[in-house]
């Protein structure tokens, strides 16, 4: 019995003895209370977004606000020429905007060489950044889904809202139909904004009317963009638009003189009857058309998005609603971008 006893309490010892030199340490344990699984990883959002040499604090503006209305990880793309990336950069670095994500990227207006057909009557609508939505897959390469956005706008909402608006199979982005939103209709009919294909594309050529698209189709905004990278690639977008934009340099097929200028009609053609629609409310727009049509405030608190889109911007004078704007802008550390106001 003793031997029976001392050969128990023997092994006993050994195994406690095995399990403390083998014990695993807890921090090499895959223990879900340290590792963050993917699936709880929180979604990076790419917007991309412009900022052309004197409007720089549009863009800074348009970034706070964004910045400010979320806790999403939001990741900015800034595009820029290579002349203004340095002024852009020194603005956010030393400012409240230091703590955002982004990425500066240089834009090379040489992939518009032979693609853009002069025009003397805005020639604003033919600065190369303009174009930089046509090209999206190549600044964002490795996101499935990307937000553009105009320089000119305010987020007022909450951009995750946006980023998962819901892209039907087969289409490689969603913009905002121009029709959709009847509080604007009356705007559009008071200072005479186009919002049918006639007023971007000339139905007195050919190459137009083969398109079989009614004139009086409704137009949409490619201001604001969600699109999906996948489907654009898989489509061809961008090949699609610059073949467009060859065309119009060889037949001037629109022009700036039409409503929407250069950037808009090649998108109206390639997209027709091939992209989602956005939530109204997150692109209301028409709010640089005319200085002296407003919208209610009431109607401007519940927007998600706007949109000074035309001639009359809020960093200028005159301008509707620019403490709408001026809320978010941040003053260029370096002087050299000023707010015009009528006591400036």
């Amino acid at each position: 019995v003793n031997q029976i006893l001392l050969l128990l309490l023997v092994l006993t010892v050994c195994a406690i003895l095995y399990n403390k030199v083998h014990q695993v340490p807890s921090a090499l344990k895959n223990e879900t209370v340290d590792l963050e699984s993917p699936d709880e990883m929180e979604e990076e959002i790419p917007v991309v977004i412009c900022a052309a040499a004197g409007r720089m604090g549009a863009a800074v503006a348009a970034i706070n606000s964004i910045y400010s209305n979320t806790e999403a990880n939001v990741l900015f793309y800034i595009v820029g020429l290579k002349t203004t990336i340095p002024h852009i950069r020194k603005w956010i670095e030393n400012s409240k905007l230091k703590e955002i994500k982004f990425k500066v990227v240089e834009f090379n207006p040489m992939v518009l060489r032979g693609k853009i057909r002069q025009d003397a009557s805005r020639p604003e609508l033919l600065q190369p950044l303009n174009f930089v939505r046509f090209y999206l897959p190549l600044l964002t390469q490795k996101h499935e889904k990307v937000i553009y956005l105009d320089d000119d706008i305010i987020v007022q909402g909450d951009i995750q809202e946006l980023y998962y608006t819901k892209l039907a199979p087969g289409h490689a982005a969603a913009f905002s139909d121009d029709c959709d939103l009847p509080s604007t209709h009356e705007m559009v009919r008071s200072v005479g904004m186009q919002n049918t294909y006639m007023g971007f594309l000339d139905y007195r050529k050919q190459a137009i009317r083969d398109l079989g698209i009614s004139p009086s189709t409704c137009s949409f905004n490619p201001g604001v963009i969600v699109a999906n990278m996948t489907e654009w690639k898989h489509q061809r977008i961008t090949k699609q638009l610059e073949k467009w934009m060859q065309r119009n340099v060889e037949e001037n097929l629109y022009s700036s003189t039409l409503g929407g200028g250069v950037a808009t009609s090649p998108m109206l053609i390639v997209f027709h009857r091939k992209y989602s629609t956005i939530n109204p409310m997150w692109h209301v727009r028409h709010l640089g058309w005319s200085p002296d049509t407003r919208y209610s405030e009431h109607f401007l608190q519940e927007a998600k998005l706007l949109h000074w889109n035309g001639r009359y911007k809020p960093w200028d004078y005159p301008s509707v609603h620019p403490d709408l704007w001026e809320n978010w802008f941040i003053p260029d550390p370096s002087g050299k971008f000023k707010l015009t106001r009528p006591d400036s």
